[in-house]
């Protein structure tokens, strides 16, 4: 647990600490909820400054990624008002659903990604590929398929097919049953 230090700067650097550690969860938490990275982003940023703003009524001993999910929510709810552009729009009883079901995965995240790293680690080389351009590089399937000479349904075929066998790998390595 970490208490707020009483220097600015002790109490700088550990709102950076905290959020860096939250970064990801909370990011993805923001996906879940809004449906689209670009405004989930926005988001992100907005809620970033509420926290550092309101950092001095965090209470130490507990738990920043609750309390910075919360301010989450707030603000997920308060963007969906004002942004008639947003392509789905929650009313507010589906968002507070959708929020009181993502919770408990902010807690697992670490341990899901720890999963998912290992499981693409056993990847071949081409699928491992495909998945980097498909997720990690934002990078056209079509394209991807041109460089390749293979037609593009070959690659989403493969794809998921490879989705399929990496939850696969996540749920055996979360339940203990993936030794290898």
């Amino acid at each position: 647990m970490h208490e707020v230090p009483e220097s600015s700067a002790d109490r700088h650097e550990l709102f950076v600490q905290l959020l860096n550690e939250a970064h990801r969860r909370l990011l993805a938490y923001l996906i879940s909820l809004l449906g689209n990275r670009q405004d989930a982003e926005d988001v992100f940023q907005r809620v970033s400054l509420i926290l550092w703003r309101r950092f001095d009524t965090f209470e130490p001993g507990t738990n920043f990624l609750a309390w910075a999910s919360t301010v989450a929510f707030y603000e997920v709810r308060n963007f969906q008002r004002v942004a008639a552009r947003s392509r789905l729009w929650f009313d507010d009883e589906l968002l507070e659903k959708l929020a009181a079901e993502r919770l408990p995965d902010l807690e697992e995240g670490d341990s899901r990604r720890e999963a998912l790293d290992q499981c693409l680690e056993k990847l071949d080389d081409s699928g491992r590929h495909l998945v980097e351009e498909a997720y990690f590089e934002q990078g056209s399937i079509a394209k991807l398929a041109a460089q390749l000479g293979r037609a593009p349904q070959t690659l989403y075929n493969k794809l998921n097919v490879i989705r399929r066998l990496l939850a696969q790998c996540i749920e055996r390595r979360l339940a203990g049953h993936d030794i290898v």
